[in-house]
């Protein structure tokens, strides 16, 4: 079976030195050694200040919205389920506008629509789609215009610049996962990079119980801590980046090449590079999304509707400025396996197939 996704496996003597450490400490989590060193290290990598590694990328998002004041959402429908669900289950006010057709990010322009039919969101929640960066200069003037914060839901962006410079430098805050199934996984985890270092000071003392060092409790906070296991899978994972976005990336350039004129693919941003976090394609209906899946499968091959249902279907109580081009998406998108596992000659032969089978 050719699998749909297959995690990094960490170095395990790499590894289990490091947990030799750890153990010797006796220091297992709160702010530990591995964990400085990996705030630290992927600042120098990704380009970026004011990182805060949580425990996991839903935590990400609900301490970013809690740290910049968000309180109403106008959220994309179309993005993994947390991407939304992390805001309801706080109780968070949530509204959705409408994707682009082509690129599956959210649309400015049904954001604009939004602002105009009388939306009062104070925070925009755009997520980078299968790695693909939305529209992020146009986004900023229109924070601008009408008044809102934006989080990027940058799960999928690991490594992902505009113009050589990181993606996650967008927005009142960017966030990322860290789960197993990601580029870069720490097995589970996740982090927030905050324009403003007074966001990430509240940060802090919101993921440690609303703590603030050598004071107290100062405000109502949760435990969203990264510990020192996590940590120490990141640092091992981090020395090996640079060759899987390499192999990714190349990954994803030759299911382009060998499918462009097969099947439709998505509009990527012109001055992004890719990372290969997806291999998402188009089909032309559900049909034929269905039968497609059916007969890679009949070859050993695993895909993926992914994402489905758009979010507004699920989270019906939440208003909806429009989602017709998310709903489409939903029911004709289909990822291909990619992971850093997966051989060139895999893809020759999953392309082979599907031109086979369409």
């Amino acid at each position: 079976m050719i699998a749909l996704n297959s995690p990094v496996k960490p170095d395990i003597r790499k590894l289990t030195k490091m947990l030799e450490t750890i153990n010797n400490n006796g220091w297992y989590t709160n702010f530990g050694p591995l964990h400085k060193e990996l705030t630290i290290r992927l600042e120098e990598y990704l380009g970026v200040k004011n990182l805060l590694l949580t425990n996991n990328g839903t935590s990400a998002l609900q301490v970013a919205a809690r740290a910049i004041g968000s309180r109403h959402i106008l959220a994309t429908p179309f993005s993994f389920v947390a991407t939304v669900s992390a805001f309801k289950w706080q109780n968070d006010e949530v509204s959705f506008a409408d994707i682009d057709s082509k690129s599956l990010n959210l649309c400015p322009t049904a954001v604009k629509m939004a602002y105009r039919k009388g939306c009062k969101a104070d925070t925009l929640v755009a997520t980078h789609v299968y790695g693909n960066p939305c529209d992020v200069e146009l986004f900023a003037k229109l924070s601008e215009e009408n008044k809102f914060q934006i989080i990027y839901d940058a799960a999928h962006a690991f490594g992902v610049k505009l113009n050589g410079e990181s993606v996650l430098k967008y927005g009142d805050a960017s966030t990322l996962s860290f789960h197993s199934t990601k580029i870069f996984h720490t097995v589970e985890g996740g982090a927030v990079i905050f324009k403003n270092k007074d966001d990430l000071i509240k940060a802090e003392e919101i993921i440690n119980f609303g703590i603030r060092p050598e004071i107290g409790v100062v405000d109502v906070g949760i435990n969203a801590k990264m510990n020192e296991y996590q940590a120490a899978v990141g640092l091992g994972n981090l020395e090996v980046i640079d060759q899987i976005l390499e192999h990714r990336a190349g990954l994803f350039e030759l299911y382009t090449k060998e499918l462009e004129n097969v099947v439709e693919l998505p509009r990527w941003h012109p001055e992004a590079n890719r990372n290969g976090a997806y291999m998402p394609i188009l089909l032309k209906d559900n049909s034929q999304m269905k039968h497609l899946i059916k007969h890679l499968y009949e070859r050993n091959i695993q895909s993926r509707n992914y994402f489905t249902p758009s979010l507004d279907k699920l989270f019906i109580d939440s208003h909806n400025y429009g989602a017709i081009n998310s709903r489409n998406a939903s029911e004709k998108v289909l990822c291909l396996p990619m992971h850093a596992h997966l051989a060139t000659k895999d893809v020759l032969t999953i392309t082979k197939h599907i031109k086979e089978i369409l």
